[in-house]
């Protein structure tokens, strides 16, 4: 019998997920044993200061990478949209699975959308991506930072702390939490984050075996659009808790990726689209990238690291 080690933060939501890798590499692959190895990240132990505050490469997904190169996993499961463009010496992401719903959810008692939430409400997220498109639509809204689990955050909005929170809705329907979306927010809206609702598969370059095994759940159609957008976000160097949205579709057989750069109090938002053929979906990306630092994007960039301190 094959066993297989899987890293992964022990959150509920990063379990759930890979729970339920395990459960569908052992019914693809009889005898497969699966165990999983969770641990505690440095994103999960600084709950206390703002994400962008800490510097968000690789906050969510270092440790799980340690374990891969020092042997203690076979694989590790992710959220893409916390994976860093650079990986580790050794390290690839064969797999990028389906992905689930991209958008991002607004969950409130006091309004059942974002257009309808009373002025002056207090909406709580962690993410300067969510933020400055959020103060770019409601200017009226005030926003505060809100960090923790899916359901430390809802704990928080139930005591009355916020007027609403933002969500991703693919955690909320993984967590069997999708009652509680108000309204699931077209991407028109508020654009998602790089890699928003696929998950994907980390492991060794060199272990050919657990690359055979795993790629049975590799989504192609998501890694095109997820790649593109990957490339994007290469080229405008940003780490995960930037700014930055982008989002890319499969339409009439070519790759179709819409990005902004926004400032964190939403007064200049700078966006741009275009489409490709698939296979060039890294062209796409560096491309959608150079038109929005050519319109102003970089100046935006370094006064978010500025402000960062880093």
């Amino acid at each position: 019998m094959k066993s297989l080690r899987i890293a992964t933060r022990q959150s509920p939501l990063a379990m759930w997920q890979a729970e339920h890798v395990a459960s569908a590499l052992e019914a693809a692959h009889p005898g497969l044993a699966c165990e999983l190895l969770p641990m505690r990240t440095q994103g999960d132990k600084l709950l206390d200061v703002p994400l962008a505050k800490v510097g968000g490469k690789g906050l969510f997904v270092k440790e799980l990478e340690n374990a891969l190169l020092d042997g203690r996993a076979d694989i590790a499961v992710h959220s893409m949209k916390d994976v860093p463009v650079a990986l580790p010496a050794g390290l690839h992401l064969p797999v990028i699975m389906r992905r689930a719903d991209p958008r991002d959810a607004l969950v409130s008692a006091a309004a059942s959308s974002l257009s309808t939430l009373p002025s002056g409400a207090r909406v709580g997220t962690s993410s300067l991506r969510r933020q400055c498109q959020i103060r770019a639509a409601r200017p009226d809204l005030q926003i505060s930072d809100l960090r923790g689990g899916v359901d430390t955050r809802l704990a928080k909005l139930d005591d009355g702390q916020f007027d609403a929170i933002l969500l991703a809705c693919a955690g909320l329907d993984r967590l069997a939490r999708a009652e509680r979306i108000g309204e699931r927010i077209d991407c028109t809206v508020l654009l998602p984050a790089i890699g928003q609702g696929a998950m994907g598969i980390e492991c060794r370059i060199d272990d050919s075996i657990t690359a055979q095994l795993i790629d049975v759940l590799g989504d192609e159609p998501t890694r095109y659009c997820v790649s593109a957008e990957r490339a994007l976000n290469a080229r405008l160097d940003g780490g995960c808790q930037v700014p930055i949205a982008g989002y890319a579709i499969i339409d009439n057989d070519q790759l179709f990726l819409r990005a902004l750069v926004a400032s964190v109090d939403g007064r200049r938002v700078i966006r741009h689209e275009a489409r490709a053929a698939l296979a060039q979906f890294e062209a796409l990306g560096v491309q959608v990238a150079e038109k929005l630092l050519a319109s102003g994007a970089g100046e935006i960039l370094k006064e978010v690291y500025a402000s960062a301190g880093g």
